[in-house]
């Protein structure tokens, strides 16, 4: 309750500063160091395309990939350069779903195509700016995987083929919580 009270992503990307990202970034990783910290769950690199997403919302930078690349890479690298761990989350993209994964399970649209497009841009590139981690998401894909689609955390064509393979993606992998509806 002591610590500093930052803005909603969306609220930073509105100010079409990036270095406002970085300053955030930095805040948490001091304030967290202080307290002895040093991991953190964000940044949150989902594209908000979807205005009736329950849960993403103003945890977005917003509905641009390149703009949310841009602003979520500025955020971790605050918190890397002052020594915070960073995780890019919720892989495979969160931001175009109907459902509160906390609630049940959440259907992402679209093929591949549109998946490398425009979901997985920021995290492309996050990884390529070296993020520490990716936190997976408990979204199925059934236009990818069929009617019998897990969620991308529970699968290997999204973990190793998409993840690891495809972005070649090195880090750690942390799960969402495993107590969530979906």
């Amino acid at each position: 309750p002591s610590g500093t009270d930052l803005p909603p992503l969306m609220a930073i990307a509105a100010t079409s500063d990036i270095e406002n990202a970085y300053q955030v970034g930095k805040i948490i990783a001091k304030e967290a160091r202080a307290v002895g910290i040093h991991w953190n769950l964000s940044p949150v690199v989902d594209v908000n395309n979807n205005p009736l997403n329950p849960i993403i919302n103003t945890r977005s930078f917003g509905e641009d990939p390149k703009g949310v690349s841009e602003f979520g890479i500025s955020l971790m690298k605050g918190l890397q350069d002052h020594g915070m761990l960073a995780t890019a989350k919720h892989f495979p993209g969160h931001g175009d779903t109907e459902t509160d994964t906390h609630v049940a399970l959440a259907m992402i649209p679209g093929d591949r195509a549109r998946l490398d497009r425009i979901e997985l841009v920021p995290f492309r590139r996050a990884i390529a700016a070296g993020v520490d981690a990716v936190m997976t998401a408990h979204v199925a894909a059934p236009q990818i995987l069929g009617d019998r689609a897990v969620p991308a955390t529970l699968s290997p064509y999204f973990m190793t083929q998409v993840l690891r393979e495809d972005l070649d993606f090195n880090g750690v992998l942390f799960t969402d919580a495993l107590e969530m509806g979906a």
